[in-house]
């Protein structure tokens, strides 16, 4: 019986039975039975999220799912619901009131985040769902979402799993995500996708048109769980190259059409892969005797995700080609340099943020010392001094500006005189004289006509 009948069959459209369908009848009656079950099960788990979300001068409210994953009141979500939250609170299904959250951890490379809520004095502990394999989790298998899309909380939808092992390209993400046809709307970002044991095997992260969704498989989610609660961080393998396919027309142009792996573009300094001697144009083929192959920028994520899967610290060997020849280097990794940077604010219009190796190297900063500016408010008085977002800010006054600390040090010795910020631009160093208004003053009308 294909997919459409029975869809027929379970939203009660009456559907002409011919002969011999009385046993998928009663198999359908079973499926829409066990359907109604889990839900029953695993909606008192699922929570709705509200988060106060403040970016650079802009507050608004967010609002997503979650799902308690122990009693004593521990919640996963995504990370892009609770994002530079100032507060985030959680609504249990079946309990007055809103519970505020504390936002234990979140993890950008797996949009994971961590949450905890407390019982009231007086209550019972949480409904906890039941957690299950995505390892094991088949294409073609039925799946259950649920969620709160646009606020309309426990709401459920059935699909099967479409495809495993997905790898969105440019979402700088390691996840090998699920895809799934049930449906993920607004809003039921970080609600649970659970196999028909009732099993969560899942955390939804976003939908990309109707019928297409990507789901966080559980056992990613778990780990990062596990080392948040317990470290408050993430640890991961770092070997320090940046690689790209190795189709099979660059390979035939080597006249090297039997080779496979990942091409080396770059080798980052003092990092394990240099250490190691790992060359620009090397052809990486095995890491610690797994074989590697890319074709296209898709196949990408498995060397990432096996590296950062490693422990810090691991030996490992590392199988590349070069010059007509196989050679076997070994490489020490270390940890993972921070992905997301720690940003300061100020009150005068601009908002910095410490370089990080992806910054310096995504925005091509000639040097590594300072702060790099990521925001500036249209007509504020940083704007006033012509600042630009992108600006690599290396001296205030006359301190000189290495880092963060460095910033923070030296805005808060400023006072509400002008002062000047030195910032190179690409090559050239630009000097802003920034002059701070008074409380009463109004801000400058904004240069764009649609502001």
């Amino acid at each position: 019986m294909n997919r459409t009948l029975l869809l027929l069959v379970l939203a009660g459209t009456t559907v002409l039975m011919q002969p011999g369908w009385a046993v998928a009848e009663d198999a359908l009656n079973q499926l829409q039975e066990r359907i109604i079950d889990v839900n029953m099960r695993v909606s008192p788990s699922v929570v709705h999220v509200e988060a106060a979300i403040r970016v650079n001068n802009r507050r608004k409210l967010v609002t997503g799912s979650g799902f308690i994953t122990g009693r004593s009141g521990v919640v996963l979500t995504n990370r892009h619901v609770v994002d530079r939250a100032e507060k985030v609170s959680v609504v249990v299904p079946g309990r007055e009131g809103r519970y505020e959250a504390e936002v234990v951890g979140t993890d950008k490379q797996t949009d994971v985040a961590v949450l905890r809520i407390s019982p009231r004095d007086g209550e019972d502990e949480f409904p906890a769902a039941a957690i299950g394999d995505s390892e094991s989790l088949r294409v073609g298998e039925w799946v259950i979402a649920i969620g709160n899309p646009y606020g309309l909380q426990g709401t459920v939808s059935l699909g099967i799993v479409s495809a495993k092992g997905r790898d969105l390209s440019g979402s700088q993400m390691l996840n090998d995500f699920i895809q799934t046809d049930a449906m993920i709307d607004h809003g039921s970002s970080g609600g649970p996708l659970i196999n028909l044991k009732g099993e969560v095997v899942g955390i939804n992260s976003r939908g990309q048109g109707r019928g297409i969704g990507f789901t966080i498989p559980i056992n990613t989610a778990r780990r990062v769980e596990e080392d948040l609660l317990a470290l408050g961080s993430i640890a991961r393998g770092y070997l320090g190259v940046t690689i790209q396919p190795f189709p099979r027309e660059l390979a035939r142009y080597w006249d090297q059409p039997s080779v496979h792996g990942v091409l080396v573009g770059s080798v980052v300094r003092g990092s394990p892969a240099e250490a190691a001697g790992v060359h620009v144009g090397d052809i990486i083929q095995t890491i610690d005797g797994e074989e590697l192959r890319a074709e296209k920028p898709d196949d990408l994520g498995l060397f990432q995700r096996m590296v950062a899967q490693m422990d810090v610290g691991k030996e490992v060997q590392v199988g590349i080609f070069r010059d007509e020849k196989v050679q076997m280097l070994n490489a020490k990794l270390t940890a993972q340099p921070k992905v997301v940077p720690d940003e300061e604010e100020t009150e005068h219009g601009f908002t910095v943020q410490e370089v990080t190796e992806s910054l310096f190297r995504s925005h091509r900063l000639s040097m590594r010392q300072g702060v790099l500016v990521s925001f500036v408010e249209g007509g504020s008085e940083a704007a006033e001094a012509s600042m630009n977002q992108g600006d690599l800010v290396v001296q205030i006054e006359d301190l000189e500006i290495k880092g963060l600390d460095d910033f923070r040090e030296a805005v808060s010795k400023l006072s509400n005189q002008p002062f000047l910020v030195r910032a190179l631009r690409g090559d050239d160093l630009r000097f802003m004289l920034i002059v701070p208004r008074s409380k009463d003053a109004p801000a400058a009308p904004s240069a764009d006509p649609n502001s």
